[in-house]
């Protein structure tokens, strides 16, 4: 998988032996829309109120999802460790559906290769 403007490509079959690194790790902000949070809360059968509480941190004028402390690492709250994926998979941030084609990646390609085994890059 490729995008136009990035100087790697992904292989998302990669994902199935990763570990979940990109919902995993260092503790982030994995923002949302008021339309993905509708989504998230549709999909998870919560009224949105319930979902912004319970699932959801303010920071500045965005919301981003809460995380998880688990073993030392910070788990997006929606990380399944006995699935190794997103147990909102349907309903994902953009933010997540964007990985790894992010501008933050663009130059710092060794930083995400270390991340993530799925990056092809010469």
């Amino acid at each position: 998988m490729t995008q136009e403007g990035f100087s790697y490509a992904f292989d998302p079959s990669a994902c199935a032996s990763c570990g979940g690194n990109c919902c995993t790790g260092e503790s982030g902000s994995i923002f949302v829309s008021v339309t993905e949070i509708a989504a998230i809360a549709k999909l998870l059968e919560m009224d949105e109120g319930e979902f912004r509480r319970t699932f959801l941190r303010k920071e500045g004028f965005r919301f981003s999802l809460k995380e998880r402390l688990v073993n030392g690492s910070y788990d997006c709250a929606f990380f399944d460790r006995s699935q190794n994926g997103c147990s909102i998979y349907e309903a994902r941030p953009l933010q997540c559906r964007t990985f790894p084609f992010w501008d933050y990646f663009r130059h710092r390609i060794d930083e995400l290769k270390a991340e993530c085994p799925g990056i092809i890059h010469d």
